[in-house]
């Protein structure tokens, strides 16, 4: 049988669904509510997509992956993959969830009963992002909090009892606040402690401003948007503007995109790039499919994709330039206190003359860091005191992923700068509303699909956004003991990656192969007018679906090689290492993944059960109808005879009299 188009805009209430593993179609009532929201203007939809894709990970994943993986050449290879794997993908989410328009549970059920697990899977994998992300929000508001003061709390070393803390002496005053007043964390994630206050405080507010935002749905979130997703990009600029002005912020992004074109050979260098488009752009949430829902049908998400794909870009490009920059001043100013250092033992006495550096060391603003790295290296055993080298890669790669770059090395430098509160605040407003607007997408890839496909849900969406967030607020209570930051990693790092992969590469299969990459096609054309190009077709069947199954093989393999690992804090080295995770705990890593997974073979075997039965059922109705009509024809049967009889013996006038009557 031949199969139907995607619904149209007059086809609201009856939709066909179809069997990709059978071919066949049955119609079934969709369980989309009859009036559905929608965007007031194409700004609204466009803020709430970039808002929602440009998130924490710009800020503080994408400058790292940049430095440690080749600088430029990492750039070239994210934009090779972002074209021929991420934008392809992220306008097969935004088509099909603008021409099904309903969310993620709803379009993937449309488009195969056996398929519903998909969504269900993108809205587990949404609430556990959901928890351990307001948790960061928690985070930015204490230290946001804490901005409002001078000098800042994390300046300086605190004294107890006219003695400075020894943790902070061994550490740096922004890792022990960090670790001791912010998170007061144990040693391993096998102590559990206490819950701490403040930030179980700034969870409930977190949360409370997340429901506030959502509270209408996306009437009200995307107010809040305009603000949230425009601010961000307000307080870059003023970063980068200000980081240019600093001394070695030109030498920090010198390095930071000096290209290494040698790391286009290692595997694991690709998979980290893929992986960064991959989360990036928000694929497999179910949020990108629930905001182009809201969407007119003629709406040209050919062009979104690619708008929002290199806003995305950009927006990382941006902060690295920012990140390095800050992180180039305060690596040139632990050299200048070195010089500094260095010029007082030179006049006081302490150093022979026969190690007389070749540079200026009395005006420190002009020793370029190779130079001093270079004497260093060879007179240090000459020297006294606790001089230190100056390597600038060495002094970038301390703390310049996720959290030790937002509250260890970034914090470190705006304590240097002048006016440090006013900067301090600033950068964990901006922090705060980075991570909101990213919230509102995850929430609504979780509210969309349950409200469209629970009808009670749907008439009571207010109460399920409340419900949703104290839910969340309750769960998330796990993060805020003592050993929370490393429950927090352990989601962070495995409760989405591998169930978000294999969600994509069922979608991209689905959508290729079993509705079928041309029929696809052919549902754009009929809602913009035109059919993009052909080349879509062979990237969906061909290069992001191998390209999604060489990531899941890659990220898969990599777990069972090495037993995964954490980075703990230990307070009497006041230094961090690595762990391996214990056994339960690696219970939980797995039960997390499986969690997530589960509701795709579920699914799955729920619409295969469901329609064997129905198959069952019909086969029992046919013979009962059968019997019915044999028996009806037996007491017919005389009945007619009688009348043919009767009708043979009238004669002909009187026939035709009895004709006329």
């Amino acid at each position: 049988m031949e199969k139907q188009p995607l619904p149209a805009d007059d086809d609201r209430t009856e939709a066909t669904e179809v069997d990709g593993l059978t071919g066949e179609s049955s119609p079934q009532e969709t369980s989309e509510p009859d009036a559905r929201a929608g965007w007031n203007s194409k700004i609204e939809y466009f803020l709430a997509q970039v808002g929602f894709s440009v998130g924490l990970g710009n800020v503080w994943r994408f400058p790292y992956l940049c430095h440690q993986n080749g600088g430029g050449a990492f750039l070239l290879l994210y934009i090779l993959l972002m074209l021929i794997v991420g934008i392809p993908l992220f306008f097969l989410e935004l088509a099909a969830g603008q021409a099904i328009r309903q969310g993620s549970i709803g379009v993937w059920k449309y488009i195969s009963p056996r398929l519903s697990g998909i969504g269900y899977s993108s809205c587990v994998v949404c609430f556990f992002v959901a928890l351990y992300y307001n948790v960061i929000l928690a985070w930015s508001l204490f230290y946001l909090g804490n901005s409002f003061q001078h000098p800042l709390p994390w300046e300086k070393c605190p004294e107890q009892g006219n003695v400075t803390v020894k943790e902070c002496i061994k550490s740096s005053p922004t890792s022990y606040f960090w670790y001791r007043k912010a998170l007061d964390i144990t040693d391993s994630i096998d102590e559990t402690g206490s819950f701490n206050t403040y930030i179980v405080c700034c969870l409930l507010a977190a949360w409370t401003i997340v429901c506030l935002g959502m509270f209408k749905g996306i009437k009200t979130s995307v107010k809040v948007m305009y603000f949230s997703s425009i601010f961000p990009y307000v307080v870059l600029f003023c970063f980068l503007i200000r980081g240019l002005l600093l001394d070695g912020a030109f030498e920090g992004i010198g390095f930071m995109f000096y290209p290494k074109l040698e790391i286009w050979a290692d595997v694991q260098v690709w998979r980290q790039a893929a992986t960064q488009v991959f989360f990036a752009l928000g694929l497999g949430f179910g949020s990108i499919i629930a905001y182009s829902s809201y969407n007119p049908r003629n709406n040209n998400c050919h062009r979104d994709a690619f708008t929002v794909s290199f806003i995305n870009f950009l927006t990382s490009v941006l902060a690295t330039l920012v990140v390095f920059a800050v992180l180039g001043f305060r690596a040139k100013n632990k050299v200048m206190d070195n010089l500094n250092d260095l010029s007082k033992h030179f006049h006081d006495g302490l150093v022979p003359n026969n190690v007389m550096p070749p540079f200026n060391y009395s005006d420190p603003k002009s020793v370029a860091l190779k130079d001093y790295s270079n004497w260093f290296e060879q007179y240090a055993s000459m020297v006294p005191g606790n001089l230190t080298d100056c390597d600038l890669e060495k002094e970038m790669q301390k703390g310049v992923e996720g959290t030790g770059l937002a509250f260890i090395a970034f914090t470190e430098a705006m304590t240097l700068l002048p006016g440090s509160p006013f900067w301090s605040a600033l950068f964990f407003l901006m922090l705060l509303n980075l991570g909101l607007s990213t919230m509102f997408g995850t929430m609504e890839g979780i509210l969309a699909p349950l409200s469209e496909r629970f009808k009670c849900l749907a008439r009571n969406k207010t109460k399920l956004t409340i419900a949703s967030c104290i839910i969340g607020f309750l769960l998330g209570l796990l993060f805020t003991q003592r050993c929370g930051n490393y429950f927090m990693m352990m989601f962070d790092d495995y409760s989405a990656t591998l169930p978000l992969i294999i969600v994509v590469v069922f979608e991209t299969f689905s959508v290729s192969w079993l509705y079928g990459a041309d029929r696809f096609l052919n549902d754009i054309e009929g809602m913009l007018g035109w059919r993009p190009s052909v080349v879509y077709k062979y990237l969906w069947k061909y290069i992001c679906l191998f390209a999604m199954l060489g990531l899941l093989g890659a990220t898969t393999i990599r777990m069972f090689l090495s037993r995964p690992t954490y980075m703990s804090w230990n307070q009497e080295k006041a230094s961090e290492e690595h762990l391996e995770y214990p056994d339960w705990a690696l219970a939980v890593l797995a039960l997390l993944i499986i969690f997530a997974t589960l509701p795709v073979p579920v699914g799955f075997i729920h619409a295969f059960l469901q329609k064997r039965n129905t198959e069952s059922r019909d086969a029992e109705n046919v013979p009962r109808s059968l019997t019915c009509s044999i028996k009806l024809r037996f007491l017919l049967l005389p009945l007619i005879t009688d009348a043919a009889k009767l009708v043979r013996n009238i004669p002909n006038g009187h026939f035709n009299i009895f004709l006329s009557f």
